[in-house]
């Protein structure tokens, strides 16, 4: 709620420093972490033979915040929906659109809007946890009394906001950072630190960590962990990869001026917020049916197809990203484009349900929490890795080398996933 309301007064003015939304976005991975949490509670709650569907439920219906970000935020930003408290409208300075289509440059906007209507959708979730969740007593035996649990939660939380606040202090530029550390040597870092000082809490919270981290000397942790950011990663990385490409490579088209090829705005370009929902909502849709299929079939089995179709997809969409790159009508490429994409998000999906069902059939009780929570915050890292991938490879003219590289990581993941689980001799047949 802190981010949400933050941002509502934040984007009320022109003048809000950067800064300002840099932090609401750092604390906006508090939820992010609220998504672990869940994973790694549900699977507590779940026989074997039904792991796949229940975490399958769980993270689609919980990613479809997403697509719900993609659908709702544009809508409300284009009328007063909340009366005095939407505030001034402000005009837009390019097109942009909305599920419904275009909109105008110039168009009266009320961007506050996108802070304030999750900030009202959490007041009746925040109600809805507090008097309808509970604690599993074998999973957490004293949790302790209210003042006593948020303690221990805001004091690892405070853990997180030391190691990620100076990893970002060190790698952004200035003069926001001392830009001292290059991005991934940042990223390592801000994991190793933290989990580093979380080990080192006192009390009964280090104890605790050190039984959990146990799951690190366990080959099928790491294994895991790959599978699950090809899945999940890919799904969260192509969520805010894939409204980039849209505005890029299709927002601009070559033209000859001069003698000379310039880039220049298209004005045939299909507006990214009307179709980046697409990719999400379907990658979302169809996650509980890939639990359910691998519950079936075997999680590993099912990994294995969805990987060979990621990698292929991967490859199709970077070729016609070069297409479309290169033409002087860009927009001609455009439906092929998404509908390969919305294929990419369609296997992740399926996927994603197939690693949770792998995962809770392969760890005990004890360790198959955690080792959710651990591959769901790793995995995660591909909201940054993806779109930062794409935009470094777009601006250099080479948007297709992102989509062969992560065709290639999928490839790795196709392989680590026949060795450790389907080869004869695997460690664990078919999980």
């Amino acid at each position: 709620m802190i981010p949400a309301i933050g941002a509502y007064f934040a984007l009320q003015s022109t003048d809000t420093p950067l800064w300002v939304f840099q932090f609401l976005a750092f604390l906006s991975g508090i939820g992010g972490g609220n998504f672990a949490c869940s994973m790694s509670n549900i699977s507590s709650f779940f026989p074997k033979h039904q792991q796949g569907l229940a975490l399958g439920l769980n993270a689609g219906i919980g990613n479809f915040g997403v697509t719900t970000m993609q659908i709702v935020i544009p809508l409300v930003m284009t009328a007063a929906v909340f009366g005095a408290l939407s505030g001034d409208p402000m005009p837009l300075d390019s097109s942009s659109g909305t599920i419904l289509g275009r909109i105008e440059a110039g168009t009266a906007t009320w961007i506050q809007n996108a802070g304030l209507v999750w900030f009202l959708v959490l007041i009746p979730l925040v109600a809805a946890a507090w008097f309808g969740m509970n604690n599993l007593r074998t999973v957490t035996p004293d949790p302790g009394n209210p003042l006593s649990a948020f303690g221990k939660i805001l004091g690892l939380y405070g853990v997180a906001f030391v190691t990620s606040g100076i990893g970002l202090y060190l790698f952004l530029p200035q003069p926001y950072g001392a830009g001292v550390l290059n991005v991934w040597v940042a990223l390592v870092l801000v994991i190793v630190a933290t989990l580093f000082l979380m080990r080192m809490l006192p009390g009964g919270i280090g104890a605790g960590m050190a039984n959990q981290f146990a799951i690190f000397k366990d080959k099928h942790t790491w294994s895991m962990t790959w599978l699950y950011i090809v899945t999940f990663g890919s799904f969260i990385g192509f969520s805010a990869a894939l409204p980039l490409s849209i505005e890029v490579i299709f927002g601009y088209r070559w033209v000859e001026e001069g003698g000379e090829l310039v880039r220049q705005s298209n004005p045939h370009a299909p507006s990214a917020l009307t179709y980046a929902w697409i990719g999400a909502f379907v990658g979302a849709l169809i996650r509980p049916v890939g639990g359910w299929i691998s519950d079936k079939a075997g999680g590993a089995l099912v990994t294995q197809v969805i990987s060979a179709v990621m990698v292929v997809a991967s490859v199709a969409v970077g070729y016609v990203m070069s297409l479309a790159y290169g033409s002087e009508a860009p927009h001609e490429y455009f439906w092929i484009f998404l509908s390969l994409f919305v294929l990419i998000f369609a296997a992740s999906g399926i996927g994603n349900g197939s690693t949770f069902r792998t995962i809770g059939v392969l760890f005990s009780p004890q360790q198959k929490g955690p080792v959710l929570g651990w591959t769901s915050a790793i995995a995660a890292y591909g909201a940054f890795v993806a779109p930062r991938v794409m935009g470094e490879q777009i601006e250099a003219g080479t948007p297709e080398l992102a989509m062969y590289g992560f065709a290639v990581f999928y490839a790795v993941g196709l392989v680590i996933n026949h060795w450790f689980y389907l080869r004869r001799n695997a460690y664990a047949k078919n999980p």
